[in-house]
């Protein structure tokens, strides 16, 4: 077949219409962003971003978690362990012991960090200097820690992270006060922690027991999935897990609905630095695709945390004036 020749289109019968008669998504009365104003209070700094985008969707997040903390529902948070390693702990437990956080759900390297800091007050080895020479992973007071906790636990009928949290404050870790399972523990806040097995340094000691392991992750799973049923007009927050708590979430939100709870009405929010297909799918749009709202709060944890927490305890003590 012959080829077709283009040519420049003729454009003398486009048709137009006015600015002014156009709907326009951004407008200067209701979008903009105030100018910095030096000194100003952080109620003012947070009103002033502009009503658009990522600065919209985080009022909508703080709105929502406040509401559903004044109507007594839940709001959990789920997060991976680069938020401990970020220095957030005084952040979170901050809304810990204010109510804003009913539970927490971490993945099984949250602890160690958790641990390390609470033990040492310091965290965090340069895997990369040492990963050669053999020497990763292998502090030997960490994971001897943590195992005997979680022997401890075991017989005491309790599950991962409760062990952890009690072992911190029993044992009087001189860090003990930065801890967020100890702060859990203390505020009577449910901690549950969710393991994959090979993927925490504590699995490469010999004190580890793949069985307690097993077993005190699987009792913090049936606990989250009470915690789940109970979502229902309340918040779930993720926070820096791309693979371990968006699929926990899943399987527990399924779990919940099978048992008759009907959990609806929900609203979810991903904070992490990019947006992963896992969080999008299995926090943000699937659990919500009913009744609920999902957001996407992108950023650094060091800089969006501490802002969402300000903003939320700001609006929590307007509401009590």
């Amino acid at each position: 077949m012959k080829q077709r020749q283009y040519r420049p289109l003729d454009l003398s019968n486009v048709k137009t219409y006015s600015v002014h008669d156009r709907p326009n998504k951004v407008r200067v009365e209701e979008h903009f962003a105030e100018p910095p104003k030096p000194g100003c209070s952080f109620q003012e700094f947070f009103d002033s971003l502009p009503n658009l985008l990522g600065a919209e969707n985080l009022r909508q997040v703080v709105s929502t978690v406040v509401a559903a903390r004044q109507q007594g529902r839940p709001v959990v948070l789920a997060m991976g362990a680069h938020v401990i390693k970020c220095g957030l702990q005084p952040v979170l437990k901050r809304l810990c012991e204010e109510g804003v956080i009913t539970a927490v759900a971490v993945n099984g390297a949250t602890v160690i960090h958790d641990f390390e800091v609470a033990m040492i007050g310091g965290t965090s080895e340069d895997v990369g200097n040492v990963l050669h020479s053999g020497e990763f992973g292998f502090a030997r007071e960490t994971a001897e820690g943590i195992n005997s906790a979680l022997d401890e636990g075991m017989a005491a009928g309790i599950g991962f992270g409760q062990a952890v949290g009690e072992a911190i404050l029993s044992r009087e870790l001189p860090y003990a006060e930065q801890s967020l399972l100890a702060t859990c523990v203390q505020n009577e806040i449910p901690i549950t922690v969710h393991v994959a097995v090979g993927t925490d340094i504590i699995h490469q000691n010999p004190s580890t027991k793949g069985a307690v392991v097993g077993e005190m992750s699987y009792r913090d799973f049936r606990l989250l999935a009470d915690v789940v049923s109970d979502l229902s007009d309340g918040v779930w927050l993720n926070v820096g897990s791309a693979v371990i708590m968006p699929e926990v979430f899943l399987k527990a939100l399924s779990i919940a609905q099978n048992l008759g709870h009907h959990v609806d009405g929900f609203t979810t929010a991903n904070f992490d630095m990019q947006q992963h297909y896992r969080p999008s799918l299995n926090v943000v749009s699937r659990p919500t695709s009913g009744s609920g709202r999902g957001y996407q709060i992108t950023g650094h944890h060091e800089i969006n945390i501490p802002l969402f927490a300000h903003a939320v305890l700001e609006l929590m003590g307007q509401g009590q004036e």
